[in-house]
This record gives C-alpha cells, structure tokens and sequence, in this order.
C-alpha cells in the first residue's frame, strides 16, 4: 500500500556554505546526513534533523583542487564518504572527523561516482568515457574500460550482479558483474540518456534522457513499464523516495516534478529558480534534497542547497 504524502503542506529550507554553485546532494544510509559537493573544490557534510528544527552543522571536507562533480556515501556505513573531481583524484572521508582517508590518482576528469550496494567496490567514470573498479579495502583500481560511446551515469542493481551505464546513444548498456560482459543493451530513448536510478524494492529502474522524457523499467524483465513526460528540457537528475512510490526528476524547467510510479501522474511540484544538478530523495524519510545553477541578484553563484517536505510551520 503506498503511502500519502501531505505534499500541499510542506516547504523547502535552503543550507548555505558553499562559495560556488553545489553540482551534487547526496544522502548518507541512516538519513540523518547529507553531504553537498561544490564547483569551490570542497564537500560539505551536514548534520539534517528529520523534522528540521535546529541550525544545520556542517563540517568541511577540503583538499580537492578542482570541482567535486559527484559523491557517494558508503551505504553499509553512515560517516564514509567518497568523492570525485575534476582533479582526477577520488577521495575517501570520514565524515566525523573531516579527514581524507585514502587517496586513489585515476587517469581523467572523474564525473561519475557509485558505490556497489554491498560497498566493496566503487566505479568511477571520466570524460573519456572510461570506467575505473576501485577495490575499496586497498583502494586502488583493479579494473579499466574504456568505452567506444559517450557513457554517462552508472549504476549496480540492488544485488550487485548487474552494472548500468546509460549512453549519448539513447541506450542503456546492461553489463554482468564481475566480469562486465554485455548482457543487453535496451533502445530507451531517441536522445542520450543522462541519468539513472534504482528504485529501492528493485523492481524497477528509471532513466532520465536529452529527449525531456523518464522512461521506468522492468528489471527483471527488461521491459519499458511507462513514461513520465511532465519535463520539457532535457533531465538531468532524477530519484526514487524510500518507498518507491514517488520519483522525481528535474531539468532546466523551473520546477522539480515528484510523479507517481505506480500511475505516472504527477502529484507535486517544487518551484526552483535555476537548473537543477541534482536531486536525492533521503533513504528513511521524505526529504528531498536538490542543488542547482542558482544565483544571487548580483549574478554570482549562490552555492545554496535545498531540502524539501518538512512540515510548514
């Protein structure tokens, strides 16, 4: 039975810290953190309380020396956190004490970032289409592939057996895990497809594509269920709530839209002043946390972040 949500009587609160504009949310396992990643080569990690009393503590995570584009919280443990830059480096936080804890040098522009759900492994992907497998205990590279198409976000399936990668070809690669031999290669869309999700029961998997279409799958049958089609530029981020029940999905259309999954009817929208980056429902409640291109009157980048769905006051 899938839940209500009040949606009509819930607000955003915006987290400032940031000097430049924040390209990446992401939430840690139990919730109760939320980690922002900057274009002013730092992260940020804050402390969010579920009913959104408080002032928000934040601590830094500095040592990057250019733009932390993507980051991933180890999802067997909730204060290890890793980074990725377009300093080619990936890096692995404590996120009590702020410290980087390891270090791994990749060959490229790193754009992509995920941890394997059982959080032995991390891949990366870069600008020149290629994939790094970093065993997290030594933390270094135990496996390389370069692609002969534009890769872009990538994903495991809840079980860790199946690796995603969705590409400037409008398909999205099915690859077997460990071995990364093609299994499928799905025609989802008539543009690239830029991003992925996995809904969090594993049933289904969403992607967002350059045509302003979210087309919702099948897993195990590898077979296009609906799509959502409120979005009309391009989608760049999109997620699943901890149920399953709601997606959302944002574009360079000013607003976030939180649809359905069941029905495909959209149920909210979030206004938003800019682009948006990223999107990241919270893995316990219904938060949702999402970044963008905003700026102040002066033009200047804001480097704010936002949190939707705590109760007006």
């Amino acid at each position: 039975m899938e839940e209500k949500i009040p949606f009509k009587n819930l607000s955003s609160r915006e987290y400032q810290g940031h000097k430049k504009k924040v390209h990446s949310v992401a939430w840690n396992c139990t919730g109760t953190k939320l980690a922002s990643g900057s274009v002013d080569q730092t992260a940020r990690v804050w402390h969010i309380e579920s009913h959104g009393h408080g002032k928000a503590k934040d601590i830094e995570l500095k040592g990057h020396t250019d733009s932390v584009d993507q980051l991933c919280w180890d999802p067997k443990h909730s204060d290890l956190i890793a980074t990725a830059s377009g300093d080619k480096t990936v890096r692995l936080w404590d996120a009590r004490s702020g410290k980087c804890s390891q270090q791994a040098e990749l060959s490229g522009e790193n754009i992509n970032i995920t941890y394997k759900p059982d959080g032995t492994h991390i891949a990366v992907g870069n600008r020149d289409d290629e994939l790094t497998i970093l065993d997290v205990r030594k933390f270094k590279p135990y496996h390389r592939r370069k692609f002969s198409y534009e890769v872009n976000e990538i994903a495991w399936n809840m079980t860790g057996d199946m690796f995603f990668l969705t590409t400037g070809n409008g398909t999205v690669e099915v690859l077997a895990y460990p071995s990364l031999r093609p299994v499928d290669t799905l025609m989802a869309h008539t543009a690239g497809c830029y991003c992925i999700a996995i809904d969090p029961t594993g049933r289904y998997f969403a992607v967002g594509s350059a045509d302003s279409l979210v087309s919702l799958w099948d897993i195990s049958e590898m077979l296009c269920v609906r799509t959502f089609t409120k979005l009309e530029w391009p989608v760049r981020t999109i997620s699943f709530n901890y149920t399953g029940d709601y997606i959302a999905s944002a574009s360079e259309d000013l607003f976030i839209d939180i649809s359905n999954v069941h029905t495909g009817r959209t149920v909210h929208q979030i206004p938003c002043r800019a682009a948006m980056n990223s999107v990241e429902w919270n893995p316990k409640y219904n938060l949702l946390a999402y970044a963008g291109d905003d700026k102040n009157k002066y033009s200047a980048d804001e480097g704010v972040f936002r949190i939707f769905g705590f109760e007006s006051s």
